[in-house]
């Protein structure tokens, strides 16, 4: 079975949300109304929807960090992972959690990164060497 991931959240501003989603992050954008705009997130469907944001809280533990909740986010291979990273820096994106690896020789080892989008949204960017590795224990 083949499938896409689809997500439906709120945003304030459609026109900061196509800078961010598409320039920033390089998301493709689909289709959209007045009220609302598609992006291919990285293979998945997201629809921003003009409206209040969900409130979110520190409160995922993850080893000795905490990290916003609820959030969204993809896993990318590493390279990817990497330019993306890359990209975000050089725009000045500010980190809820900076790029950095995670697990470290142990199984599940990955990079993270945690950020926001304009309206508040927080995101979450996992790389793993590969994907076939993501659920291992």
């Amino acid at each position: 079975m083949k499938s896409l991931f689809h997500l439906a959240y709120n945003v304030t501003d459609l026109d900061t949300a196509r800078r961010f989603y598409g320039d920033v992050l390089g998301c493709r954008e689909g289709r959209s109304t007045a009220t609302w705009v598609d992006f291919d997130f990285f293979g998945h469907q997201i629809s921003l929807h003009l409206g209040t944001p969900f409130a979110t809280a520190p409160t995922g533990h993850v080893g000795d960090k905490l990290v916003p909740m609820p959030h969204l986010g993809v896993i990318l291979e590493t390279p990817d992972w990497q330019a993306l990273a890359a990209r975000l820096q050089a725009a000045g994106t500010a980190f809820v959690l900076p790029p950095q690896l995670r697990f470290e020789g142990q199984p599940g080892q990955q990079w993270t990164m945690f950020f926001c989008d304009p309206f508040g949204n927080p995101i979450e960017v996992k790389g793993f060497d590969s994907l076939d590795s993501v659920y291992e224990s």
